[in-house]
């Protein structure tokens, strides 16, 4: 089976090119891809077979061989805060959504300003914890 690396592939429109060891760019559908991956990264490694299409040479069972890295990813591992720290902000967050609670409970939502706040805080702890 011919290698190659993921030349672009837009997971929107489902479809995308590989560039083949040999040069050659090769056509790839979303059908062609494993199961349970949806998008390839550009740059990643694949193991693919060939079929000639009406257009052409177009990947046909794609197997991704070495994913890129995520630059991401390690820059969130690297940022990550220590769990004494996130014991006391989620003990924080707790007392926070405990006020929001009684004043939901008194048939009260809070003000506008301060439910986008607690909403800030929300999705800043959940980035934290999924780093």
């Amino acid at each position: 089976m011919p290698t190659g690396k993921v030349k672009f592939y837009d997971a929107e429109k489902g479809f995308g090119f590989i560039s083949g060891d040999d040069g050659e760019d090769v056509f790839v559908h979303a059908n062609a891809l494993p199961p349970g991956v949806t998008a390839l990264k550009s740059g990643a490694r694949v193991d693919f077979g060939i079929v000639e299409g009406r257009r052409g040479a177009q990947a046909l069972s794609v197997k991704v061989l070495d994913p890129t890295p995520s630059v991401a990813a390690n820059r969130r591992e690297r940022d990550r805060k220590p769990a004494e720290d996130m014991v006391v902000i989620v003990e924080d967050v707790i007392k926070l959504l405990d006020n929001v609670s009684t004043s939901l409970r008194r048939g009260k939502y809070p003000e506008r300003q301060m439910a986008h706040k607690v909403a800030q805080v929300l999705r800043g702890v959940a980035d934290d914890l999924e780093a």
